[in-house]
């Protein structure tokens, strides 16, 4: 049954070369790789027929099978040397690698050759079974790194159907090398991996007649990043590392007699702990990916991915690790190192140290802002090399560096950070795992990630400064409404005091007096409890009666003109609010209809309810008021028409305050005509509280006392007072 299935396999393989060789003889043989390409499918077809007879006559025998399968192996190899030496014509340089890899291809396949032929003519053992075995996998291994570097300059090769030959000859050889790898370690070929290789050659024969048919198409562009080339360069380390694993161990258990299969597990457990340890060092890591980007690449980085991976770092709004040390390690690693400082600009124009990463702390943090270094880099954008500083300083015009950067033994390169074009910092990078040979390259990207991390810093540190005003905005907010209440205060003892010598002896005013000094105190207690416990809910709610509340304040007010009109209304109006605060702001804003209209004008109170809520509409005659300064400055806190003597909260508190309590607040207006305001509460629902708190009613000389907002009609309570009471001294 093996024998069959190798059979079919083999012929299919067969038949595949023999229909690809035709197809490329009647219709393509202009160019180098064409006949390049004819020859490796003719001796693929030998090769493979040879085994085909193999399975049917039992002939040829193994050596000539072997130097067919040799033969086969160098033309496909001669190909991709084509290819490579085609790279030449388009403008590529030829590096070492390339040289090196073509010279060791012919060197390994003359070496094979000219052994098999020595055997095969003069029946002279020239070479072990394992060691032509670990021939085959040195052939597969250098196919595959040739492949590697056509993959990498193929967008200078100009062939659109490129990619098909790279991976037809890619499977075609590592098949081989699994095959073999496979056979050094267990001593035998594997039936599965023989009785399949046919299938597989048969199976790729397709993409290199789609290559060939698609020559003449437009070019497309391909090339792998550094990570593929990096993975791919492992991969080959790791079967360079397998074959010597294989052949120590090999020759470990041959010659360690009784202990021969002990040591071979202790060596074969020895040497994989030893690869695992080297793959996962980041210094060995970092000095592969300089070599791969010295040798394989004309540009030393992936600007791509770098760019990438600094938006990744940079879009990162949490504080782990916090930015500096981001920073830090973005750009420290652009030069393949884990190590840096970072100083930024001070209020006093001086740098200080933010943060250090894989560095000791240093015993000075501060960098003069006047020193000579700052100076240096505000002059010219350079990057200082302190390896080359140290053994040249006359390179950087003997620049002295400050103790708070010196005294990082392990410091490297010295960055300045600009904010356009100003110096905002300064960044040490550490020394590097691998040796790292700067050039324009490497400071042009440097300079550029500065910039932008430096960009981030900035708004950083804005966003932290802007948070700070905002506390202070908030403290000073609530330090105007405090001297708002106070004016309140200062004005009712004043005309206390004012009128006190005429009315001394008059036992009403007495009354008055004490009733307003108690107020007074009551309301400065408030205010110094709320600067205490500025968070504490003091807004206590009750049951209110609107209409009782409203008419009250009409007959308070009335003894200006014009008077409050109140148009009756049925019933009580019963809303939740805090009682003292609500005739404050109501208080207040009649009291500013009376201010904008005329003596003979008119203020109109009135209400309306519906749908669970009532209305309350203050509309006078007065000078009105135009769109742009409703929508602009009535509410906007701080901003008074009343100059010097206004606060420019009163209507900015009465909003704020019907809003805290369910309601809303809107204005229509026009100038010369008049102003309406429309404050809507919701009803309350008597059942959902205890006990309705009677609204206080004050005397001729109460003043209510609200804890954060003012009231301005308490503060002409004594004044008041003066001008109706008939006493003794008027």
């Amino acid at each position: 049954m093996v024998a069959e299935l190798n059979l079919v396999s083999h012929a299919s393989a067969a038949l595949a070369f023999g229909l690809l060789g035709l197809l490329i003889a009647t219709r393509y043989l202009r160019r180098d790789v064409d006949r390049a390409m004819l020859l490796a499918s003719g001796a693929s077809l030998l090769w493979a027929l040879s085994l085909v007879a193999q399975s049917l006559w039992g002939q040829p025998g193994f050596f000539a099978r072997y130097l067919l399968e040799l033969l086969r192996d160098g033309a496909w190899i001669a190909v991709l040397l084509t290819l490579l030496r085609d790279s030449a014509h388009h403008g590529i340089v030829v590096t070492n690698i390339r040289r090196l890899l073509g010279a060791a291809a012919l060197a390994v396949l003359t070496l094979l050759l000219g052994c098999g032929i020595l055997e095969y003519l003069l029946d002279v053992a020239v070479l072990s079974g394992k060691t032509k075995v670990v021939g085959q996998i040195a052939l597969t291994l250098l196919g595959l790194s040739l492949i590697e570097q056509i993959w990498r300059n193929s967008v200078t090769f100009r062939r659109s159907s490129l990619k098909y030959i790279c991976i037809g000859t890619a499977t075609l050889f590592a098949f081989d090398f699994f095959m073999y790898a496979d056979a050094l370690l267990f001593g035998q070929v594997a039936d599965s991996f023989w009785s399949a290789r046919g299938f597989v050659n048969a199976m790729i024969v397709p993409l290199f007649a789609v290559n060939m048919i698609n020559t003449r198409k437009q070019p497309v562009n391909f090339q792998l990043s550094r990570n593929a080339v990096f993975h791919a360069g492992t991969l080959v380390f790791a079967g360079g590392y397998l074959m010597f694993l294989a052949t120590g161990g090999y020759y470990v258990k041959v010659m360690g007699g009784d202990w021969g299969d002990a040591l071979q597990v202790l060596f074969l457990t020895i040497s994989i702990a030893f690869f695992l340890t080297l793959l996962s060092s980041r210094r060995f890591r970092a000095r592969l990916m300089v070599f791969i980007s010295q040798n394989f690449f004309d540009y030393k980085y992936d600007y791509r991915e770098e760019w990438l991976k600094m938006t990744r770092e940079l879009a990162d709004l949490s504080d782990d690790p916090p930015l500096p040390q981001r920073v830090i390690r973005i750009l420290s690693g652009l030069v393949e190192s884990n190590a840096g400082a970072l100083w930024l600009r001070d209020e006093d124009g001086n740098f200080s140290l933010q943060s250090s990463v894989n560095l000791p702390s240093p015993r000075h943090s501060t960098i003069d802002g006047h020193g000579e270094l700052p100076r240096f880099f505000r002059e010219r954008e350079w990057i200082v090399d302190l390896h080359e500083y140290r053994k040249d300083p006359v390179s950087y015009q003997l620049l002295e560096i400050p103790d708070a950067i010196s005294s990082f033994t392990e410091g490297w390169l010295v960055i300045p950070l600009y904010l356009g074009n100003d110096l905002y910092g300064i960044a040490l990078v550490g020394n590097p795992y691998a040796r790292v040979e700067l050039n324009w390259e490497n400071f042009d990207l440097i300079k550029v990630v500065a910039r932008q991390t430096c960009n981030l810093l900035a708004q950083a540190d804005a966003q932290h400064r802007l948070t700070r005003a905002m506390q202070f905005e908030a403290v000073s907010r609530a330090t105007a409404f405090m001297v708002h209440d106070l004016k309140t205060l200062i004005a009712q003892l004043s005309l206390l005091v004012k009128n006190a010598p005429r009315h001394r002896d008059n036992p009403e005013f007495i009354d008055d007096m004490i009733r307003t000094t108690d107020h007074a105190v009551r309301k400065m207690s408030n205010l110094v409890d709320h600067i205490r416990r500025p968070m504490a809910n003091t807004d206590e709610k009750h049951l209110v009666d609107l209409a009782s509340l409203v008419a009250e304040l009409a007959d308070d007010l009335a003894r200006r003109n014009p008077q409050p009109r109140l148009h009756p209304n049925r019933g009580q109006v019963l809303i939740e609010a805090d009682p003292e605060q609500l005739r404050s702001i109501l208080g207040h804003l009649i009291q500013n209809a009376q201010d904008a209209t005329p003596p003979e004008g008119e203020v109109d109170l009135s209400f309306k309810v519906a749908e669970g809520n009532v209305v309350l509409f203050i509309q006078d005659t007065g000078s009105g008021m135009s769109d742009d300064f409703i929508r602009n400055q009535l509410f906007k806190p701080f901003a008074s028409t009343k100059g010097l003597t206004g606060m420019g909260i009163g209507a900015y508190q009465a909003r704020e305050y019907v809003r805290k309590v369910g309601g809303s607040m809107s204005v229509t207006s026009k100038p010369g005509v008049g102003s309406c305001f429309s404050i809507r509460f919701p009803l309350a629902n008597p059942d959902e509280l205890p006990v309705p708190t009677p609204v206080p009613t004050p005397g001729p000389a109460s003043a209510p006392a609200p804890t954060s907002l003012s009231e301005p009609a308490a503060s002409k309570s004594v004044d008041n007072l003066t001008q109706s009471k008939k006493t003794p001294t008027q």
